[in-house]
């Protein structure tokens, strides 16, 4: 799954799914944008995950530790989100 900007990805890849282009001068049907909405649905989870990392700094900067122990640090923030998910969504229960 992508954005807009990954046209011509599927010469490369074939079930990728990208949202379709408005056409100059023109609008998108409905079946397009509902089409377009529920990719977006999907893809904003992955996107909020994305944003949680960078907050740790670990894809935002260059990462200047040894590379044996990135997996290792990767890991464990993503294990330290996947954690404070679960508890967020205990609490509302």
């Amino acid at each position: 799954m992508g954005d807009k900007g990954y046209q011509g990805i599927h010469k490369f890849h074939a079930k990728s799914r990208i949202p379709k282009k408005k056409p100059r001068g023109g609008a998108l049907n409905r079946e397009d944008k509902k089409s377009n909405q529920e990719l977006a649905k999907v893809r904003v989870l992955g996107e909020h995950i994305n944003r949680k990392l960078k907050i740790f700094k670990i894809l935002s900067d260059r990462y200047r530790n040894r590379r044996k122990r990135f997996a290792l640090r990767f890991n464990l923030i993503a294990g330290l989100y996947n954690y404070e998910l679960r508890l967020s969504k205990t609490e509302s229960v």
